[in-house]
């Protein structure tokens, strides 16, 4: 069978290894509760109401796998996706590839969603996957930068530091996720291009660097990424509305 024959069929890869220090002490950032659920469970349930999205692979820390299994095990989730959960590495970049590696052949396409984004909405998650399906590699959901940004020479934590150039707000667009890519495109990123440290927390700008073009469709307000105690507030009150208006 063809590429041009072959059916589509879509993956979304959660790396939820992560510690997420910057909310402070306690549960791994993925596991914290919003409206007394994980985020995980929301990001979950986030990626699986596309009905595109045939399967979820979740990558849980190194040791923490059956730990995970038993949460997903103990809220509903929707009975026609299938959920996956394997071991990740110890950088983001290892676990996204541990979680391509668990991925069935037929998979054609495929999601990286951050765990601590639980509340982005279907349409931004099928938006993402229908440019995928139309032809684009590479696809990233983001928004315009409300503030003006400076490039800066970074100095000691504390101290001022100088002002090296003030970019065009109008070029600039602050990235969400679910980003979108074709499989192919994206396990040979994975293969090729090397990062070192923490490795990349944007899979975007590893197919960049294979110079593959990546393109941008509108993301929106509602998939921030949880990461400091005032996002959690935010998401909580965004939680308690959506349940109101009988939307969530």
């Amino acid at each position: 069978m063809s590429d041009e024959t072959r059916p589509h069929r879509t993956a979304a890869v959660i790396p939820a290894a992560g510690r997420g220090v910057r909310l402070g002490p306690g549960a791994p950032k993925a596991l914290r509760a919003l409206g007394g659920t994980p985020m995980l469970i929301h990001a979950v349930r986030a990626m699986a109401r596309s009905r595109a999205v045939s399967l979820v692979v979740v990558v849980a820390p190194p040791d923490g796998a059956d730990g995970v299994r038993l949460l997903l095990n103990e809220h509903a989730l929707p009975d026609r996706t299938e959920i996956v959960v394997v071991p990740g590495g110890q950088t983001r970049q290892q676990s996204v590839r541990a979680g391509l590696d668990a991925l069935p052949p037929d998979i054609t396409s495929v999601l990286i969603h951050d765990a601590a984004r639980p509340l982005v909405p279907v349409d931004t998650v099928d938006s993402v996957i229908e440019a995928v399906r139309d032809g684009a590699p590479a696809v990233v959901p983001a928004l315009p930068l409300a503030d003006t940004v400076k490039e800066v020479e970074p100095g000691k934590p504390g101290e001022p530091e100088p002002v090296v150039a003030t970019p065009e707000r109008a070029r600039l667009r602050a990235v969400q996720t679910p980003q979108g890519f074709d499989r192919a495109t994206l396990v040979r990123a994975h293969d090729e291009i090397a990062v070192a440290g923490e490795g990349a927390t944007d899979d975007a700008g590893m197919v960049e660097r294979l110079g593959v073009t990546v393109v941008v469709v509108p993301g929106h307000e509602e998939a921030f990424k949880v990461t400091r105690p005032l996002d959690l507030v935010l998401a909580e009150a965004v939680l308690a509305r959506r349940r109101a208006t009988d939307a969530y």
